[in-house]
């Protein structure tokens, strides 16, 4: 029979084993909303084509149901117009076998100096592990009321 003593030494040393593997999971699913709201940003179609998956839905900020063409069009090179400066911070993880939920704060600054705009939306992203390559499958939006003065 075992000792209580090494039976805990066993568990600690397996959620160690966990967390440790939870890290890279999460740098690697941070990156790919980072990926997708940059190429959003730079209207780089290419690039939102390879991190989307073909059953791809977006939430748009105004409430609209996109699905995967839909969106893709948004991106396309003749609507290219110039991007706010985007900040992507905040970012929450959490991965349930296959899938896993990504929460982020996007804050685009809209000019510069004293006419300067800003304004924030938190994001929700859903990604899926297929053949071993995250992709996002859902991404939905709610805007940040600006705070009150």
């Amino acid at each position: 029979m075992m000792s209580r003593f090494v039976l805990k030494c066993l568990f600690v040393m397996a959620a160690g084993t966990t967390a440790a593997m939870a890290a890279p999971v999460d740098e690697e699913l941070t990156a790919l909303v980072k990926r997708y709201a940059e190429a959003q940003g730079s209207f780089d179609l290419g690039t939102l084509k390879a991190v989307i998956a073909d059953s791809f839905v977006e939430i748009s900020p105004v409430g609209e149901v996109d699905p995967r063409e839909k969106m893709l069009s948004f991106y396309a090179p003749e609507q290219k117009r110039p991007s706010p400066q985007l900040k992507i911070d905040e970012p929450l993880v959490r991965v349930f076998g296959d899938s896993a939920v990504v929460y982020t704060r996007l804050t685009y600054t809209m000019g510069s100096g004293e006419t300067a705009r800003t304004f924030a939306m938190r994001a929700g992203y859903v990604a899926q592990l297929k053949d071993g390559k995250w992709m996002l499958v859902s991404a939905q939006y709610t805007g940040i009321r600006p705070p009150k003065n």
